[in-house]
């Protein structure tokens, strides 16, 4: 394979790792999620409404605190694309654009964000995964479901 095909090659298998990153975060699928991330991953989440910045070293800590967070009374969906990925032979780095909706069933209230995730990866053995992602907010609203009159959710919050 040319370097310009490999390169190719590359982004489309990175692209396809940060969506099941993202698809697996949000049907809570932990054991799939864990293995979007490099063993030594870290992350930084930020977040006006919630704790604040959140810092993470090491895939158990990153998956251990998404699946305690995100529980049956929250539901998830965020969306990336306008991806900027650079490849450099075993390694890479990407910007994406996210945008994402929680439902807190649990607190009667809906966040809508924006945010730009820096991801770093790494392959091994062939198999990419992400060795660093985080993002920083552009926005966070945070909606109260009473300000949404005629609201009615016909999907209830899943376990995964």
């Amino acid at each position: 394979m040319d370097v310009t095909t490999a390169r190719l090659v590359a982004v489309e298998e990175i692209q396809r790792l940060k969506y099941r990153y993202l698809r697996t975060l949000d049907l809570k699928r932990w054991d799939e999620f864990a293995d979007t991330l490099a063993p030594d991953a870290t992350a930084d989440y930020g977040s006006q409404v919630g704790q604040g910045p959140l810092r993470f070293t090491g895939r158990d800590a990153i998956v251990g605190y998404m699946s305690g967070a995100i529980g049956p009374d929250i539901t998830t969906v965020h969306v990336c694309h306008h991806p900027e990925i650079t490849v450099d032979g075993d390694t890479a780095e990407a910007t994406w654009c996210l945008e994402d909706t929680v439902l807190a069933t649990g607190f009667g209230t809906m966040i809508r964000g924006a945010a730009y995730y820096s991801d770093r990866y790494r392959r091994d053995d062939g198999v990419w995964r992400i060795v660093h992602t985080g993002y920083t907010r552009l926005y966070e609203a945070v909606i109260p479901f009473d300000a949404l009159p005629g609201l009615r959710l016909t999907t209830p919050p899943h376990a995964g």
